[in-house]
Order: C-alpha cells, then sequence, then structure tokens
C-alpha cells in the first residue's frame, strides 16, 4: 500500500513538472500624438437671446370699435403707416361740437370788442362811466379767454379724430394682430407689438473676469472701453443650426453693475440683419476672443479620462511603459485642451483607450499627426 501511494506521488509530480507556462500577453496597441506647444488665441462663448432693436407696444389713445385691421401680420411696415382704423363718428361729433363752441365763443368775443372800442372815447369825453366801460373790458378778457379754451378744445377733438387711425411708431416688422376687427378697444389694450430687425439686438452674459479681460483688450487697442471699440472687437454669432451668422457684431451696450446672484454683467450687441432671418426671442451664441496664450501645451480633448473630478493622460516614455500623470485642464481650443499643468510639450499622448491603462502597463504605440488648430480659429472657452 505504501509503495502504491509513492508511486502516484511520483507521478503527480512528474506531471506537475511538465505543465506549460501560459505566454504573456503582447503589448497594447495604442495610438499616440505629440503634446504641442502653441500660441493660441482664447474665445469664450456665451448663450444670447435675441430682441428687436426697438419693440413698439401699439396702442390707441382713443377707445371704441375696431373697424379695420390695414396692414398683413408679418410684415414689414414703416413709421406712420396706419396698422388699424377706430370707429370714428363719436369723436367726430365731439370735433363738430367743439367747432361749435368756438365760433360762438369768438362771436361773443366779437362783440365784446366792439363794445369796448366804442365805450373808450365816450369814457374819455366824459359822456359814460368808466366804472361800465372796466366791466366791458373784463368781459372782453373773459371771452378771449373762452375763445382760447375753445381752440385747445377743438384741437383736441381734432387729434381724437387722428388718433382713430392707429398708426405705427417706428419702421419695422409688425406681429400678430391681439385684437380682432369688432372688438372694443381702450388706451389701455394692446393691439400689436412692432419690433425695429436691422439691425437686431443680442443680449447675453459674461463673468466678471471675461468682463476684465475683454476690457483689458479694448485699451490694447487703443479704446477706452468696450462701448467704443467697434471692429476691434468683433462678435460672432452661432446660431440654432450651428452656422456662423454672416453679419459681425459689436458691443453697444453695458450693464450697470454685475449680477449679485450670478457675478456676471449682461452685454448687448448689435448685428446687421437686412433680411430679417433674426427674430426677437431666437437663442444663439456669441463669441469673441478673450485673450492669447503663449506657449500652451495641447492635447486632444479624447485624451483626457476623468476620474471623480480629476483628470488625468497617458504619457508614453521611451521604453514603451505608460504612465499615468495627473493634469490641471485650461481652455479648449477647437477639437483640442490646453493642458496647464502635469506634461511637457513633446510628450507622446495615448488618445484611444486611456481608462484601459495600468500605471507601468507595457504598451505598443502608433504615432499619429497631431490635430492643431490654425491661428484665429474659433474656439470654445472653458
Amino acid at each position: 500500500m505504501a509503495q502504491l501511494a509513492a508511486a502516484t506521488l511520483c507521478l503527480l509530480v512528474l506531471a506537475g513538472c511538465h505543465k506549460a507556462v501560459p505566454p504573456a500577453p503582447p503589448p497594447l496597441n495604442v495610438d499616440t500624438v505629440e503634446a504641442v506647444v502653441q500660441t493660441v488665441p482664447i474665445f469664450g462663448e456665451w448663450v444670447a437671446t435675441l430682441d428687436g432693436m426697438v419693440d413698439a407696444q401699439i396702442q390707441p389713445q382713443v377707445s371704441g370699435y375696431v373697424i379695420s385691421q390695414d396692414y398683413k401680420e408679418g410684415s414689414e411696415v414703416h413709421k406712420g403707416q396706419v396698422l388699424f382704423e377706430i370707429d370714428p363718428r363719436s369723436w367726430q361729433a365731439t370735433e363738430d361740437q367743439a367747432s361749435g363752441s368756438l365760433a360762438q365763443a369768438k362771436a361773443q368775443y366779437k362783440l365784446a370788442t366792439v363794445n369796448v372800442n366804442r365805450d373808450t372815447p365816450l369814457v374819455e369825453a366824459l359822456a359814460y362811466a368808466q366804472s361800465s366801460l372796466d366791466t366791458e373790458i373784463g368781459t372782453q378778457e373773459a371771452d378771449k379767454a373762452s375763445v382760447e379754451s375753445a381752440e385747445a378744445t377743438l384741437e383736441s377733438a381734432r387729434l381724437n379724430v387722428e388718433f382713430t387711425k392707429v398708426r405705427s411708431l417706428i419702421d419695422g416688422v409688425a406681429g400678430q394682430a391681439e385684437i380682432q376687427v369688432g372688438n372694443l378697444v381702450s388706451t389701455t389694450s394692446q393691439l400689436v407689438e412692432v419690433s425695429q430687425l436691422n439691425p437686431i439686438k443680442v443680449y447675453f452674459f459674461i463673468s466678471e473676469q471675461e468682463y476684465m479681460s475683454l476690457s483689458a483688450r479694448a485699451r490694447a487697442a487703443g479704446k477706452s472701453d468696450l462701448l467704443s471699440t467697434g471692429d476691434k472687437l468683433p462678435l460672432k454669432l452661432t446660431l440654432a443650426d450651428n452656422l456662423v451668422f454672416s453679419s459681425i457684431g459689436h458691443v453697444i451696450s453695458v450693464d450697470r453693475a454685475l449680477s449679485t446672484q450670478t457675478g456676471s454683467i449682461r452685454l448687448a450687441a448689435s448685428f446687421a440683419n437686412p433680411h430679417n432671418l433674426l427674430r426677437p426671442s431666437q437663442f444663439g451664441k456669441v463669441s469673441a476672443q478673450t485673450d492669447v496664450m503663449k506657449n500652451a501645451i495641447l492635447v486632444p480633448e479624447q485624451a483626457v479620462n476623468e476620474l471623480q473630478g480629476a483628470y488625468q493622460v497617458v504619457v508614453v516614455g521611451a521604453d514603451d511603459i505608460a504612465h499615468i500623470r495627473p493634469v490641471t485642464l485650461g481652455p479648449s481650443v477647437g477639437t483640442n485642451t490646453v493642458i496647464l499643468s502635469g506634461i511637457k510639450g513633446g510628450d507622446q499622448i495615448v488618445t484611444e483607450g486611456v481608462d484601459k491603462i495600468k500605471e507601468g502597463m507595457k504598451v505598443m504605440p502608433h504615432r499619429v499627426a497631431s490635430s492643431t488648430p490654425p491661428q484665429g480659429q474659433k474656439t470654445e472657452g472653458n
């Protein structure tokens, strides 16, 4: 029995000695690019809301029933053009009554003047009482005042008749009517809104740091502030379809103060809008160059891995060993990201499969060409 156990043990030992050792896995194939050093323009990009340069709320100045709408909704209208007509009959009657009252007042004033002119020589000849003449002069002055009051009343009545034709206050595009023909309107009724769309106004908020940076660029261009930069600080507008609008804008107003809730300040820009393509309440993005970063280290965005709020890249050394480096990110520049610290120019950075690589792993790098933005390309702020 002991001999059988010894034989079995010997066979097990011999089998273990001949067991095959699995081969080591081949190095992981990775694409790498060189971290490039370049001077790049930095652009800020902000959400923008469009509004008319002037938005006129058209309200009637007299009450009455609307008898006609004299414009096509959504069409261009001109200052002074009649948009609506209110029934003028009651206002015309008031004007006629005021005209009659003026004629009566003039007649009374004329009679009073005749009396004063007739009796003045008699008083000088002591043939008429001075007190009676004084009364006639007082009556004349009162009648003159009545004439002036009646003239003002008539002018007011004429204006009210004119106001039954509701006119546009500006050149612009008239929106949809908020009332219908036959509605009874008053001076508080809103009939339509007319907006001046060329140029159009664009509102956007920027941070305090961005405001200071843009102001510094304005001063560097020889301007006193943002309002006087003109074409020295060109603004681009990107629409909802991601197309850049053809016109270049410029800042036309800066709000009085920063918002205490957000720490940002509102700016308004003006963009030429010759075909009225842009309309109020549209959204877009305004961008402008805020800075120039010299000796910026650029890597592709996909090379950066985020882990629990921290960022890292994988650097491949000359021995093809991968090293994970924590980095500090700067602004985005096109499809690249500026690295503020953690790597240096010329490092070989892994662009794909960063999350699969462990520290000290052997890899097989395949170098690909770097993709760097040309000078002046529009980029997005961080």
